[in-house]
């Protein structure tokens, strides 16, 4: 037999006020407040592109805001373009993509220099959110110290929230992080000759 219009409205209504009753009882056991730590890793598309947004509705919401910028720093970005105009302050790592340089102590260099304004952002209280774009790789190819990261992180102002991006970050940067995401990786149009479009891809 099958179920008539309004019984099936009242099996509706009764699994939605489930899933309300059980998020509104996580909302009220969330009390801590505090500075979050974000890291976006994953072999996919689309995690400095998330971190940007994040630094977006930071922005929208008043917030002040800074961005570090490795490996991507001779490119032409749209998402600095736009931000910097609304008084976010970037910091980027001046010789671009490490593949193009192949050349390890400028690299090292360059990638330090940006790490020590970095430092300083983790010690400026009037900073609300900063997102650290592609870091995951200056720990990796051991550019920046690993335990200098994660005592910086761990020594911020506590309302400051951090974002992290990149490709395999490293377990101890997850475990340390309120929030991980990983993006992956299940169709690119490059990989089928496509090429990167502005405004979209980059």
């Amino acid at each position: 037999m099958s179920l008539s219009d309004q019984q099936k409205q009242d099996k509706h209504k009764q699994r939605q006020q489930k899933v309300k009753d059980n998020v509104d009882q996580k909302i009220a056991q969330a009390q801590i407040e505090k500075g979050l730590l974000l890291v976006i890793t994953g072999n996919g598309k689309g995690k400095s592109t998330s971190g940007f947004g994040t630094v977006a509705r930071a922005v929208g919401h008043g917030k002040k805001c800074a961005v570090a910028q490795f490996i991507k720093g001779t490119w032409d970005n749209g998402e600095r373009n736009l931000l910097e105009k609304l008084g976010v302050e970037f910091h980027v790592m001046a010789t671009g993509f490490t593949w193009e340089t192949q050349d390890k102590s400028a690299d090292t260099a360059a990638a330090q220099q940006v790490w020590q304004q970095c430092l300083k952002l983790l010690q400026d209280e009037t900073l609300d959110v900063i997102l650290f774009d592609e870091l995951t790789y200056m720990v990796s190819y051991g550019y920046i110290e690993l335990e200098e990261v994660i005592a910086a992180l761990e020594a911020r102002p506590a309302m400051q929230s951090v974002i992290i991006t990149g490709r395999g970050a490293h377990r101890r940067l997850i475990e340390l992080a309120d929030t991980v995401s990983e993006v992956k990786n299940i169709k690119h149009a490059f990989e089928s000759g496509v090429k990167a479009l502005k405004g979209v891809d980059w």
